[in-house]
């Protein structure tokens, strides 16, 4: 998960540094296996390899389950279906360079990439639970309407996330060179790159409002980690918007555009963890109170 994560950041560094098509062939580079050492084609065969040790990685923990009936039986589907995006991930990225850095297949390539690592931080969590003692589980169900919340928000990071790599993909990061105005117009004719980073900006602010809604709802939670994680939550969404406004007023900076993604991958694990333990927190309390009535 910790690798795949670092594969999405360094992706966004291979795009907004141009080095996509440095090795304009795949699965060689240039003709070789053993790349020439420059920077923008090292860059590239440096995504290609860490992408083939999150393969590894994956099919080891793959098959260090199947030979484990109990790990088997509770993480299987999602194994199965990690591998199924995997090989949609690797599928993607050819396509990316045979296609010439085609918009749509690069940020479907992203868009995949952010599904796999969800699924794996997923495994982790479901893992993480059946390893933890049944007392450390909250006793108190969360309050109505928590739930749909926090699954809500989780959902709009990642359609946020993937319209960022719409919006640097298809050229329409700086369409808009001012903020909170576009070309000095508060509602600019919504067409093109333009439409592209509009969207972009209004969903954002729309995850902003949700993120108010849900810190309020989250304080009568007797859950003190899903109190503190919709607080967090919301001051890492304001962060992201600074780093959005940042990048477009020194006109995208390869590291600025890197923070970006990393922060949105870091609020997407943060919204799913807290949307699995609201999830899960009613059948943890019927676990805890059977077996203390055992």
């Amino acid at each position: 998960m910790v690798l795949m994560y670092g594969l999405i950041v360094l992706g966004s560094i291979v795009r907004t540094t141009g080095s996509g098509l440095s090795c304009p062939d795949w699965p060689l580079c240039e003709g070789r296996w053993i790349p020439r050492l420059e920077l923008h084609v090292l860059l590239e065969w440096g995504h290609r390899l860490l992408a083939l040790l999150v393969s590894l990685m994956l099919f080891a923990t793959v098959f260090w389950s199947v030979t484990r009936r109990e790990v088997r039986a509770r993480v299987g589907g999602l194994l199965a279906l990690a591998v199924v995006l995997l090989f949609a991930q690797v599928a993607l990225g050819a396509l990316t360079v045979w296609r010439l850095l085609s918009p749509a297949v690069v940020s479907s390539h992203l868009a995949v990439g952010l599904l796999l690592f969800t699924t794996l931080l997923t495994i982790g969590l479901v893992t993480a639970a059946e390893a933890e003692p049944q007392d450390s589980a909250p006793l108190e169900s969360p309050p109505a309407g928590l739930l749909p919340l926090f699954a809500l928000t989780t959902l709009l990071i990642y359609c946020q996330a993937v319209m960022g790599g719409v919006v640097s993909s298809s050229q329409a990061g700086l369409a808009c060179p001012d903020w909170p105005m576009c070309r000095g117009e508060w509602f600019p004719a919504l067409a093109g790159p333009v439409a592209l980073q509009m969207a972009h900006r209004w969903l954002a602010y729309a995850l902003t409002g949700l993120l108010v809604i849900s810190v309020v709802r989250a304080r009568a939670s007797r859950d003190p980690v899903i109190a503190r994680t919709a607080s967090l939550l919301l001051a890492l969404v304001v962060g992201q918007m600074a780093l959005g406004v940042l990048n477009i007023l020194l006109g995208l900076r390869v590291w600025l555009s890197a923070l970006h993604l990393a922060n949105a991958a870091g609020m997407l694990a943060l919204s799913l963890a807290a949307t699995y333990r609201l999830a899960a927190a009613p059948a943890a309390r019927r676990a805890v109170l059977a077996e203390a009535a055992l």
